[in-house]
């Protein structure tokens, strides 16, 4: 089997690489090559057995995705995007790396298959942004699509192009909507939500996080081990289940930011807690007002996807999976 990863250096791209190689394999095939692609250079990773391809390229430059595209790969994850806060400060780059790169990709698909029968597993990782206020109590599979970002319209819009050119038959799409991604290991990006797991990476790290928002807010979301296990299980999911709804929202944990700073208290204390400075932001605050707040995802639970019940269970993979099971 032939993986092709697309945005293969962020940090789910890494990760999820990280449990392919470790498995070694996916529904019972082997994982016999892996190309791994992003505007920067992913990692080679260590211990795989089969052949790696590491590729520095931007899809949204017209010609990158067919030369990617003309390897045929059979499975394709599509992770590369800008994120939220960069997309809504720079509406040119968004669309241009969101909408046209994806675009393109797709398309290249669709022409490879032209010249002989082709026709990859795409999984697509769309944005519970897609959904716009004003929202019911619980958000449910019935749910309009009505965005109130860029970011959100560009993912929507990606959306209903998988939708599409699955339907023509020119590959087998499943867009999955990611909650929230918390606690994201590393620094910082330039996403609006990433206070979100700043709040407790930081403090869990013994030092200084910055609230802009008030601790009544409340969001959707899942650990990035939970991040993984949704596109391997997109991966291999008999989409026939899915008849013609391709994109799907995926479950997760509805919390307040008071409900997290307090999972945090009983993980690390309050001295962990007082390591929280509030700075109100105008900007971020109103942004995070138009995004979902909880959901009812019963098509994702009866076709099988898992997430944490619990904010104290995505503290306890982070501090597992980050921080070699001891907190600083």
């Amino acid at each position: 089997m032939h993986i092709l990863i697309i945005g293969a250096a962020g940090m789910v791209g890494r990760k999820l690489t990280d449990r392919l190689v470790a498995q070694g394999g996916l529904a019972d095939r082997t994982v016999e090559k892996l190309t791994l692609v992003d505007v920067v250079p992913p990692s080679t990773p260590a211990s795989f057995s089969g052949k790696v391809s590491c590729v520095t390229a931007d899809l949204s430059i017209p010609g990158e995705a067919e030369k990617l595209i003309a390897t045929r790969p059979d499975l394709i994850f599509h992770l590369a995007a800008i994120v939220s806060g960069e997309a809504e400060a720079d509406f040119d780059k968004g669309y241009r790396i969101n909408l046209d790169g994806t675009r393109y990709l797709f398309d290249a698909v669709r022409l490879e298959g032209v010249k002989a029968p082709y026709k990859p597993r795409l999984v697509f990782t769309s944005s519970i942004a897609v959904f716009g206020a004003p929202f019911p109590e619980k958000i449910d599979d019935t749910f309009l699509t009505a965005p109130l970002t860029s970011y959100g319209t560009q993912k929507a819009i990606g959306e209903l192009l998988l939708s599409d050119y699955s339907r023509r038959g020119f590959f087998d799409g499943i867009g999955i909507r990611l909650p929230t991604i918390c606690i994201r290991p590393g620094k910082p990006n330039k996403a609006a939500s990433g206070f979100f797991s700043g709040i407790l990476r930081e403090p869990l790290a013994g030092q200084e996080a910055i609230l802009p928002v008030s601790e009544d807010v409340r969001h959707w979301h899942a650990s990035p081990r939970a991040a993984v296990g949704f596109l391997l299980h997109a991966a291999t999911l008999d989409t026939e289940r899915m008849g013609t709804r391709r994109n799907i929202s995926l479950p997760g944990l509805s919390a307040t930011v008071g409900e997290q700073i307090e999972a945090l208290r009983r993980a690390a204390g309050d001295k962990a807690v007082k390591l929280i400075r509030r700075v109100p932001d105008p900007v971020i605050d109103k942004i995070v007002a138009g995004w979902p707040r909880d959901f009812k995802p019963e098509r994702a639970l009866a076709l099988g996807f898992k997430a944490e019940s619990s904010f104290d269970e995505i503290i306890r993979v982070h501090i597992e999976d980050e921080l070699g099971g001891k907190l600083a």
